[in-house]
């Protein structure tokens, strides 16, 4: 099946903690679908001192459950995704304004 949402593509959260926040996909686990997202759902990762880097808490941005982002269409808004054929390939388009995406 077609990924509705891509690496790189600009969401908003639709619940949770982070409700409402806007970001960039970095990364997409589809077989576990989920998504992690710049700068949403970060948690403290307590790391160990190394030669090469210093230990202590750093920020990380965690996995976030596909079904709990949505895209960001042209307008600025939260919209669903949807496939139509366009010149004989498979386009995704943004549900609320019908412009491709």
């Amino acid at each position: 099946m077609a990924a509705k949402l891509k690496k790189g593509d600009k969401v908003v959260v639709l619940t949770g903690k982070d409700k409402g926040k806007q970001g960039e996909i970095s990364a997409v686990m589809p077989k576990a679908n989920k998504a992690v997202v710049d700068g949403i759902n970060i948690s403290i990762r307590h790391t160990k001192q190394s030669q090469t880097s210093q230990g202590g808490r750093l920020p990380q941005a965690m996995p976030i459950d596909l079904s709990n982002l949505a895209i960001v269409d042209a307008n600025g808004k939260p919209t669903r995704v949807g496939f139509r054929e366009e010149d004989g390939k498979k386009v995704r388009y943004a549900k609320t304004t019908g412009e491709a995406i």
